[in-house]
């Protein structure tokens, strides 16, 4: 069979050969696996973003699930003229994120988000997520990715805020409504503003797709998943666990169908161009 269409796949934490607190092994199986069933299709794979440059000519698709790599320099540049000339990104979770420092605030020591040329290209920022916990997603933008996904549906997983970049260019795909940042004192993220939530004070979006030049990205905030040896949390939402115990291993929602169809809804979004 002659292939006539590649997908390249960058799943992988930092430094190099970490999980950072995610099961990647299980990711990057399961986005194979979804590829592996599409005739005429061949895959390259990567950890992160080093020599991207180097694989994106000849890609038609990008999917990427990450936690902490990010592309810098002449490989966001790559990434940005693949996007003009018409590639198409999809980008999971941790791709909104990227570089952390340590700071201090109120006399006490936190880690905070380091915005970056890469969340421009990308469209969104990372400000931090809550413990885990489950959360009521709504379809909010028609989209081949959203294509017969329930208009309603409940996410066990981690909330993302983000902050979107181009807001006026994107097209919101998934939301939730969450009033205000529940995280304890000293967990997770600090961000000067919350700058995630949307104007009728109680939306967040989740999901969104972007036009640059000829190409396309979707981004969906959803997708966490640890094992016991993987995972960095402590605590959970009463919502996942009743006395707030961290499960040993989570999948979240890699194990439900509606999850299942928009990652496939994004796989033929992503190889099916206008």
């Amino acid at each position: 069979m002659t292939t006539n269409q590649r997908a390249h796949l960058i799943t992988g934490g930092f430094p190099p050969g970490s999980a950072a607190g995610h099961d990647m092994d299980y990711a990057r199986l399961q986005l194979l696996q979804r590829l592996q069933d599409k005739d005429q299709l061949a895959v390259t794979v990567a950890n992160d973003f080093q020599d991207v440059e180097r694989w994106l000519p000849g890609t038609d698709f990008l999917i990427t699930y990450v936690a902490g790599p990010y592309p810098a320099g002449t490989g966001n540049a790559a990434l940005s003229g693949w996007l003009e000339n018409g590639g198409r990104w999809f980008a999971l979770h941790g791709t909104s994120g990227g570089k952390a420092v340590k700071t201090e605030s109120k006399g006490r020591p936190v880690k905070k988000m380091v915005k970056a040329e890469h969340h421009q290209t990308l469209g969104c920022f990372f400000l931090n997520h809550p413990p885990l916990c489950a959360f009521e997603v709504s379809v909010a933008g028609d989209h081949p990715v959203t294509r017969n996904l329930p208009k309603r549906f409940t996410a066990r997983d981690e909330l993302y805020l983000i902050e979107l970049q181009d807001p006026h260019a994107s097209q919101i795909l998934l939301t939730t409504e969450l009033a205000e940042d529940p995280s304890p004192s000293g967990f997770g993220f600090f961000y000067d503003e919350d700058t995630s939530l949307q104007a009728d004070g109680k939306t967040r979006v989740l999901a969104y797709a972007r036009e640059i030049g000829r190409g396309e990205i979707v981004y969906v905030s959803l997708g966490h998943c640890h094992t016991g040896r993987t995972n960095s949390q402590s605590i959970v939402d009463p919502s996942i666990h009743s006395d707030g115990t961290m499960p040993a291993e989570f999948h979240g929602v890699w194990e439900t169908e509606t999850f299942a169809l928009l990652v496939e809804n994004a796989i033929v979004w992503g190889i099916n161009k206008r």
